[in-house]
């Protein structure tokens, strides 16, 4: 047996022409959907991540209000562009990447966000009404993953899902959303992590496998059962002298062993990545539709 392979870059496509649709219909009764983008310093990694956000709301009409600021910015500084976002009406959601340089605080800056533009579902407020089964800006990541099984056409409910890593980025919100009652959820979750003892008892238990730990080959061929969902949330560098870079990208998972037990796997790269955007661009719609009182 060979997996079928979890196209994300395919079932990005989707989602975002259905929110081109969108936008286009909210431009008709004159809204723009507006992302205000804050990049702080020269990260190169997130210059990259800002850059292809930016691309990405391009495509589908949302207006995108790019601010990049020197590393010696301040807190106060910050702060300021954040509350002026906050009260631009042309501004539906807030993107702050991280991390930040270290002088500046994260937490401060973050909760400083209107919730109601928080689209990245990072806000205390916002957790908290996902916990509660509220309506929420949910985490890009985690509604990543979620929508990729549920247009796989993989039933979550009543499924039992272990869940490899505990982050409150990935982790913690993913358990929550699968577990809640309602569409795309009603499965039985299992979180391990680095101090859980004997990780493959338990993933060999479960009908879907998420791998979300940040360390290569944290899940092999052995630790799962026939005929399992895998999911693979991690991206990491591992060196290549027979790549330009030198580097290449692996998840989280040993695809190559996984695939030949699993039912349907997800690759890296080319997997759960190009949701992540996606579902920002999900969010600050979404945002938009409520400032103009629509329906959801």
């Amino acid at each position: 047996m060979s997996a079928a392979i979890i196209d994300g870059k395919k079932i990005a496509a989707d989602i975002r022409g259905e929110l081109a649709v969108q936008v286009s219909e909210l431009k008709k009764r004159g809204i723009v959907p507006g992302l205000g983008v804050i990049l702080v310093g020269d990260d190169p990694a997130s210059k990259s991540y800002v850059t292809a956000k930016e691309q990405a709301c391009h495509d589908i009409g949302i207006f995108s209000d790019d601010n990049r600021l020197p590393s010696s910015t301040t807190q106060e500084q910050l702060m300021t562009l954040v509350r002026k976002m906050n009260a631009d009406p042309r501004i539906h959601g807030i993107l702050v990447q991280l991390p930040l340089p270290k002088h500046l605080n994260e937490s401060e800056v973050l909760l400083a966000i209107d919730p109601d533009k928080d689209v990245d579902g990072f806000h205390p407020t916002n957790v908290g009404r996902m916990v509660i089964g509220e309506k929420a800006f949910l985490p890009c990541t985690p509604h990543g993953v979620v929508q990729m099984l549920a247009r796989s056409g993989v039933v979550m409910e009543g499924a039992h899902v272990v869940i490899v890593g505990r982050s409150n980025i990935v982790g913690k919100p993913l358990a929550n959303m699968l577990m809640a009652k309602g569409r795309n959820a009603n499965a039985t979750v299992t979180v391990c992590h680095t101090r859980t003892k004997d990780i493959g008892s338990f993933t060999r238990q479960a009908d879907i496998v998420i791998a979300a730990a940040g360390r290569p080959n944290t899940v092999t061929a052995d630790m799962i059962r026939d005929g399992a969902v895998v999911i693979d949330v991690g991206v990491n560098r591992v060196e290549d002298a027979s790549r330009k870079q030198g580097f290449r990208l692996v998840g989280d998972v040993d695809f190559e062993a996984c695939k030949s037990k699993a039912s349907m796997i997800t690759p890296v790269p080319g997997g759960v990545g190009p949701m992540t955007i996606t579902m920002l661009l999900f969010n600050t719609v979404e945002s938009a539709r409520r400032f103009a009182h629509l329906p959801e």
